[in-house]
């Protein structure tokens, strides 16, 4: 049958697909636009297929808290190039899937793929979308971060977020403060919010390297372990966050700052992710 202009610009308004795409699935499709779409996502599969391989280093952090700010939720949505990031069908759909993340809070990233989203799932959309745009795009990180106070941040760029969940609040504002600690975070990187959750692995190899470092300057065995503990303390202040130097005043930790905001305020957990 003959396929029309009306025929194929219709499809195009249905799927964004371009305009010889379209063509080419009605054509195939005999005119049937239920099996034209179908092939559409074919076509999508096969892009992301053959994209397997590439490496996602754009995108956009999104993050969702409910009004309460007890509960958030970071999404990573990436993408292969900056002008796809920009893309408002991209944007859409990362938002998207953001917020049916944390609606549904999914236990990882393979589980989110698997909601349903709309007539397909997540992955599935993913996928759809991938055929349109010619790029692979993923999920590459999903956090949710529960608690008495939580305070999201994106930084400017939008490819890097952090969501802290604070504790002893006393009844205090603390979204200015949390929004300062979450700005430390995206700063500084700390590996954990104190040396009690620094991974025991981290802290074996802090102590080896300190031990040999300490035997490379020559110094006496009786004192090398005191030494290499010395360094480990001094790794602990540097990449802990509650003893790090507050960055908007370095006479200060982190921890002394939440407490001169409210007696006793502290973190409990954070998230941080980055794209590239």
């Amino acid at each position: 049958m003959a396929i029309t202009a009306q025929d194929v610009n219709k499809l195009r308004q249905m799927t964004g697909a371009g305009m010889m795409d379209c063509k080419k699935a009605l054509t195939e499709a005999e005119g049937d636009f239920d099996k034209a779409v179908e092939l559409l996502r074919k076509k999508g599969q096969k892009v992301s297929a053959s994209r397997a391989d590439r490496e996602t280093s754009e995108g956009v952090v999104f993050a969702k808290t409910n009004d309460a700010g007890t509960e958030g939720a970071l999404i990573a949505f990436t993408c292969e190039t900056d002008f796809v990031a920009k893309n408002d069908e991209f944007v859409q759909l990362g938002n998207q899937i953001a917020e049916l993340a944390f609606a549904q809070k999914p236990a990882n990233i393979e589980a989110l793929n698997a909601l349903s989203l709309g007539d397909l799932t997540v992955g599935e959309k993913i996928v759809e979308l991938t055929g349109k745009i010619g790029e692979k795009l993923e999920v590459k990180a999903f956090e949710v971060v529960t608690g008495e106070a939580i305070v999201p941040y994106i930084h400017s760029n939008g490819k890097l977020g952090v969501m802290v969940s604070l504790s002893n609040t006393n009844g205090t504002s603390v979204e200015e403060a949390g929004k300062d600690v979450a700005m430390q975070i995206a700063a500084m990187n700390p590996v954990a919010v104190d040396k009690d959750g620094v991974d025991p692995s981290v802290v074996e190899k802090e102590i080896e390297i300190g031990k040999e470092q300490a035997k490379a300057e020559g110094k006496p065995d009786n004192i090398i372990e005191k030494i290499a503990m010395g360094k480990l303390n001094k790794f602990y202040k540097e990449n802990t966050l509650l003893s790090q130097s507050f960055v908007k005043d370095s006479s200060q930790s982190v921890s002394q700052y939440l407490d001169s905001i409210s007696k006793g305020l502290t973190v409990s957990e954070f998230k941080r992710v980055s794209i590239g």
